[in-house]
C-alpha cells in the first residue's frame, strides 16, 4: 500500500509539473529576449514558458484578455491604463521590469540644433506614446506644452510650436521605416532596437533615468496570483536578469528594480 500511495504520490507531482505551462507574449526586443534568457532557468523550477512574439502594441492585450495567452511583457503603465480605459479591457500590471528611454533620432540631421523651421516630425499614433513624445519635444525645446505634467497631452494640447513642425502621428512600429522620410522620429526603444539603431549614439536626445514609462508583466485579475505567474515575476527581477540587461543594452534598457 505504501508503494502504491508512492507511486500515486509521483505522478501527481510529474502531472502538476508537466501541467505548469505559461504563454506570454512579447515584442522581440527586448521583451522577448529577455523572456528567453529566463527561459531555463524556470524551465528548471518546473515552468514551461512559450514567448509569442508580437509586432503590434493591440494583439498581446486582446490576446491576454481573451484568454488564449497568459500574460505579455511589453508595456508601460500608461498605455495599460490607456487600453484598459479605450478597450474595456481589465488587465493588470504584476511587476515592474525595465525603462526604456524615448528617444529622438533622425536620418537627415545630426543635432537638435540643425530642426528647421517646417520641419517634419514622426510620433506615434497612441494616446500614452504620443503623449510621451510630445513632453520630449518639449523637453527639447521644440515646442511647448498646455501642462507640461500632463502625459496624456496631444496635438490639439499644443500652446506654442516656434518652428511650425509639421506632426505626423503614424503606428508606432512604422516609425524606424519612415526615419528617412521625415526630419525628426520620436520611437520606441523597442522599435529602435529592432531596426538596428543605438539610443546612446543614435539618439539626438534621450529621455534620463527618471523616466515613469516602467515596462511591466501584465497579466489578468484571474491569474496574477498564479505560482506560474509568480515565478515568472521573480525570475524576472533576478541579479541575472539586471545583468544580462545591462550587459546586453548597454544603456538602452535600464533595469527598473
Amino acid at each position: 500500500m505504501k508503494k502504491i500511495l508512492a507511486l500515486l504520490f509521483a505522478s501527481a507531482a510529474i502531472a502538476a509539473h508537466a501541467g505548469d505551462k505559461l504563454s506570454v507574449a512579447a515584442t522581440a526586443v527586448p521583451h522577448a529576449e529577455i523572456l528567453e534568457f529566463i527561459k531555463p532557468q524556470l524551465a528548471k523550477e518546473g515552468v514551461d514558458l512559450t514567448v509569442k512574439v508580437f509586432t503590434d502594441y493591440v494583439q498581446p492585450n486582446l490576446q491576454v484578455e481573451e484568454k488564449h495567452l497568459d500574460a505579455n511583457f511589453f508595456q508601460h503603465q500608461p498605455y495599460l491604463d490607456s487600453f484598459n480605459k479605450g478597450k474595456g479591457t481589465h488587465l493588470v500590471s504584476v511587476t515592474g521590469v525595465h525603462v526604456e528611454p524615448f528617444g529622438i533620432y533622425s536620418g537627415k540631421i545630426k543635432s537638435l540644433k540643425g530642426v528647421k523651421n517646417g520641419a517634419t516630425v514622426a510620433i506615434p499614433n497612441d494616446a500614452t506614446n504620443g503623449g510621451r513624445a510630445l513632453l520630449l519635444l518639449e523637453k527639447a525645446g521644440l515646442l511647448k506644452l498646455k501642462d507640461s505634467k500632463n502625459i496624456l497631452s496631444t496635438t490639439k494640447d499644443i500652446a506654442s510650436n516656434p518652428k511650425k513642425l509639421e506632426i505626423k502621428e503614424l503606428e508606432a512600429a512604422t516609425l524606424p521605416r519612415v526615419l528617412n522620410q521625415v526630419d525628426l522620429a520620436l520611437i520606441n526603444t523597442n522599435y529602435a532596437l529592432e531596426a538596428k539603431l543605438v539610443p546612446t549614439k543614435d539618439a539626438l536626445l534621450l529621455e534620463d533615468s527618471k523616466s515613469p514609462y516602467v515596462n511591466f508583466l501584465v497579466a489578468r485579475e484571474d491569474n496574477k496570483n498564479s505560482v506560474a505567474i509568480q515565478k515568472l515575476s521573480s525570475a524576472l527581477h533576478s541579479a541575472a536578469v539586471k545583468k544580462f540587461i545591462n550587459e546586453k543594452y548597454n544603456g538602452a534598457v535600464v533595469p527598473a528594480f
